[in-house]
């Protein structure tokens, strides 16, 4: 047995209570860019509620090219839907709960209230994100026409398959909104044809594209685990090119961002704090040429390079 050797200096450890430790504010390895929340024009509403007037596209609007006489000219006008569609905005509510005695006692370096408002205000966004991709009544992937929808002709999305999805979407589009993954396969299928897909920065940041169109990220866009497929949107961005909008309600009491807000509720008797985080928002296709869906794309097809 090795004799024990006596400390003639302070130890480590023993230092250690004495030292200040430099720490971070909470990490939340959930937390995305968000970017078709960041791409998407967001129009505000009055009383929370959008009618979405199209015309009746059914009816022959009457018209005369090359008129040198004196005949009578065709009489016409434009029939407007009896029934237009009126989009409610839908809510993400939460309760955040605080003990009085953590927030006055254990806030310092970082507040308590604000770090835990933070983090649950970035899920609720998270969520808000989630919601125009899958929501059953809003969401862009429940609302794609069926004329506007392909599937892959070879299971892995490839240029033709993207470039056919474009003859879906021709009128000026925005973005494609895929699975990191799914942009992966295709950036895989770009390589082994020998045509790699050139990139474009957008918020600092690169992003792949085809035929100038850049494919975003998102991971709300699911990889069905049983066969490892996925799907890519096509975009038309904006209510003056008759496109895709985000909804969202101004001027709410305790705004904390464009549809957002923040509201101090009490405390209760448990001394509990209690907050009230509140998100309002939808999202509107305004013409059916607006959006179109490539189906069946397989995420998990690799090649080998010779």
């Amino acid at each position: 047995m090795p004799e024990e050797v006596s400390r003639v200096s302070l130890s480590e450890e023993s230092a250690f209570q004495l030292a200040n430790v430099t720490k971070t504010a909470p990490q939340f390895g959930a937390i995305t860019p968000r970017w078709l929340v960041r791409l998407l024009d967001w129009k505000p509403l009055e009383a929370g509620t959008f009618r979405l007037n199209k015309v009746d596209e059914s009816k022959v609007i009457e018209s005369l090219c090359g008129h040198e006489d004196e005949s009578t000219l065709p009489s016409t006008f434009v029939e407007y839907e009896a029934a237009p569609r009126e989009y409610r905005l839908s809510s993400i509510n939460a309760v955040l709960n605080v003990h009085t005695r953590v927030s006055d006692l254990l806030s310092n370096p970082y507040d308590q209230v604000r770090e835990q408002l933070r983090l649950l205000i970035e899920s609720v966004k998270e969520k808000q994100e989630s919601e125009l991709l899958n929501n059953a009544d809003y969401g862009l992937l429940n609302n794609v026409a069926a004329s506007r929808t392909i599937k892959t002709r070879k299971g892995a999305p490839t240029p033709d398959d993207l470039d056919e999805l474009l003859t879906k979407v021709w009128k000026e589009p925005s973005l494609f909104l895929a699975h990191p993954r799914a942009i992966a396969a295709f950036g895989r299928e770009c390589t082994r044809r020998g045509v790699p897909p050139p990139t474009v920065t957008l918020f600092g940041t690169p992003f792949l594209t085809w035929r100038g169109v850049p494919l975003i990220p998102s991971d709300k866009i699911a990889v069905r685990n049983k066969d490892q497929k996925s799907k890519i949107l096509l975009l038309r961005v904006g209510e003056k090119k008759q496109g895709v909008v985000g909804l969202f309600q101004p001027g709410l009491p305790g705004e904390q961002s464009p549809g957002l807000s923040v509201r101090f509720m009490g405390i209760d008797q448990r001394a509990l704090a209690s907050y009230l985080v509140s998100l309002y928002c939808s999202a509107a296709v305004l013409t059916n040429d607006a959006i179109a869906l490539l189906e069946d794309v397989d995420v998990d097809q690799y090649h080998e390079y010779k």
